[in-house]
């Protein structure tokens, strides 16, 4: 795929357009899809479609009956495959999306210390959930400045060490390893990385996340890969007498997951989309292949931006550069509002930064359902609206 012819110009300025209300972008050089959102994002088309084939028999009917059951066990079964999870490993699933499991992981996770890696707005919230939960030791927190990410520091005292996989916020990606020589366990919060960033299971005991980011659906749902030790961590705590409300008992989930179903009633739909997105992944190749995807496209992303004379990546450091989530400065006198306004203007949607990071830049999603040759057409739009202001 040849993307340089559309990225690299500059296009002259239209005479009599120079005002932003007024910039119409050429319809060849817009993406076929418009759809950059960190989230919800881009849905593909044969999703709604095989949702819409099976409708009449799927929505509407009992979670608990075998047509939605089965649907659960497709997930289920294809998270397995797309994540190679080694043998003892479950996948459990509830209500509630991330932050929900933030809170279910206070009660069933941590058992008395837990060693934190802030790093952007929602890394920091597990941490936040933990602080609050007054029946465990206040956390270990290492925090580094937005656009980097901390290391985590082996203590003995720590039963579980919480990493993020992607920092939506930031653009930051790290690595997912355990802390030589621990005990504790490693849970990650995968909520916009899964799926669209590599990860060796064996690196992890608790792999959580939302399936509105790579894997193409609607929130509500929060999805979690655990390991035996996981799972035992759960049984134990479930076990004790640390008072739970039902919603947040990890053991409950663990139990209707095996039945695959949920303890309160499903976003129908959101499995569905969730199920045809795993397929997808699956039969081309799974996790090479959907993590491929997303390496390509921050290959024309950041190889745009370290080229242009107006913008640059955020993140300094290249091996911490999201493939999921791009966060691209641009020079002071270049309002990145006034980009984000044009392309919005122009049917290009959601490329405004994060609303609490407060930088002159855009924030633009690279799960594997956006397409490669998209991102560079992104690219040479921003080009023209740059030259045309």
């Amino acid at each position: 795929m040849n993307t340089r012819r559309r990225v690299d110009p500059v296009f002259p300025r239209l005479e009599g357009m120079s005002s932003p209300d007024n910039l119409k972008i050429p319809a060849e050089l817009l993406p076929r899809d418009g759809r950059f959102g960190a989230g919800p994002s881009k849905v593909r088309e044969e999703q709604l479609t095989a949702l819409l084939a099976d409708g009449r028999t799927y929505m509407g009917t009992s979670h608990r009956q075998a047509t939605v059951k089965n649907k659960v066990g497709e997930v289920r079964d294809g998270l397995r495959e797309l994540f190679s999870l080694p043998d003892g490993y479950e996948v459990l699933l509830g209500n509630g999306g991330t932050t929900a499991f933030w809170d279910a992981a206070t009660f069933h996770l941590v058992e008395k210390q837990s060693q934190h890696l802030n790093f952007g707005e929602f890394s920091s919230k597990f941490t936040t959930a933990v602080k609050a939960a007054p029946f465990l030791n206040d956390p270990q927190v290492i925090s580094s400045e937005v656009g980097t990410h901390p290391v985590a520091v082996t203590d003995e005292s720590v039963d579980l060490y919480a990493f993020t996989h992607n920092e939506t916020s930031t653009g930051v990606m790290m690595d997912i390893k355990r802390p030589e020589g621990s005990t504790g366990l490693v849970a990650v919060d995968a909520t916009s990385g899964a799926g669209g960033l590599y990860v060796d299971a064996s690196q992890f005991d608790c792999y959580y996340f939302a399936p509105q980011k790579s894997f193409a659906s609607d929130g509500g749902l929060w999805l979690a890969l655990c390991s035996p030790a996981a799972v035992e961590r759960i049984e134990k705590l479930a076990a004790s007498d640390r008072w739970t409300p039902e919603f947040f008992n990890l053991k409950t989930a663990l139990d209707n997951s095996r039945l695959n179903q949920t303890y309160n009633t499903p976003a129908l739909a959101t499995i569905h989309m969730l199920a045809s997105q795993i397929k997808w992944f699956n039969d081309n190749g799974g996790l090479s292949f959907s993590s491929g995807r997303s390496r390509s496209s921050a290959e024309i992303l950041y190889t745009w931006a370290e080229a242009s004379d107006f913008a640059t990546p955020f993140v300094a450091n290249p091996a911490e550069r999201s493939n999921v989530i791009g966060t691209i400065d641009f020079r002071e006198d270049i309002s990145a509002d006034t980009i984000a306004k044009v392309l919005r203007a122009n049917g290009v949607v959601d490329t405004e930064p994060y609303r609490k990071l407060g930088r002159n830049q855009l924030r633009i999603a690279m799960f594997p359902s956006i397409d490669p040759e998209d991102i560079a057409s992104l690219c040479a739009s921003i080009n023209w609206i740059v030259g045309n202001l």
